[in-house]
């Protein structure tokens, strides 16, 4: 595995130096476990929708996805007294 450079503050990575010296790692080491454990916005939005249709069965199809979003378009121009 080849390594990069990142240029953030001082600051920053000092704290962040420190939290790895606290859990027993090198910087390296701990910046490369938290890239692990990160989720990036898509994988958030994947395991939202996952975790709504395992908690209440919800699990629309695009089509209706399309409806109701353009329904919440629709109302939400109603209110702010924008005619559509």
């Amino acid at each position: 595995m080849s390594d990069a450079n990142v240029r953030i503050p001082e600051e920053a990575k000092d704290r962040l130096a420190a939290i790895a010296v606290a859990e027993g790692l090198s910087l390296r080491a701990y910046l490369a476990r938290l890239a692990e454990t990160l989720l990036t916005p898509g994988e958030r939005a994947e395991w939202a929708w996952a975790a709504l249709e395992e908690w209440t069965g919800y699990a629309p199809t695009a089509e209706q996805e399309r409806d109701l979003d353009g329904e919440l378009d629709r109302r939400l121009a109603q209110a702010a007294g924008v005619s559509r």
